[in-house]
């Protein structure tokens, strides 16, 4: 009963991609609190696509700047579905939204802002029929 009235601490931000034609130049930006250390948190990236969109995944260059330090950045094959099944994540008519954890029990060293930058390094530049990144962290159970 006292962890249903627990407060889920979570933090979401997603950039809409200019026309749908993600450029590579293009980053999904943002920043987020972290003040409790001692916790663990889940890091899962947003993405949101068309039906129309020609590939099962997509490679992202994504960046993370602790306070005080450079940003680190981490090349990720995001798979967003299986010729057999279809889409992963949920869908309506034809937008579909994924969210896919990248980094599970994460633990913060540093309380302070964060900020985070997604770009996408497919081959095809602008890369259409993506129209949104984003970042959600949330305290892990």
């Amino acid at each position: 009963m006292a962890s249903a009235c627990r407060q889920v601490e979570v933090f979401e931000k997603n950039t809409p991609i200019p026309h749908y034609k993600w450029n590579q130049n293009f980053a999904a930006t943002g920043s987020f609190s972290i003040e409790d250390t001692a916790s663990s948190y889940n890091i899962y990236v947003v993405l949101r696509h068309t039906d129309a969109y020609q590939y099962n995944n997509i490679w992202l260059n994504i960046g993370l700047q602790s306070p005080g330090d450079t940003m680190y950045h981490q090349k990720v094959n995001l798979v967003l579905g299986h010729d057999g099944t279809g889409w992963e994540g949920s869908g309506m008519n034809d937008i579909w939204e994924l969210r896919k954890l990248i980094r599970g029990n994460t633990r913060f060293i540093k309380k302070g802002l964060y900020q985070f930058s997604i770009f996408q390094v497919m081959r095809d530049n602008p890369l259409p029929h993506v129209m949104s990144a984003g970042l959600r962290v949330i305290k892990a159970n």
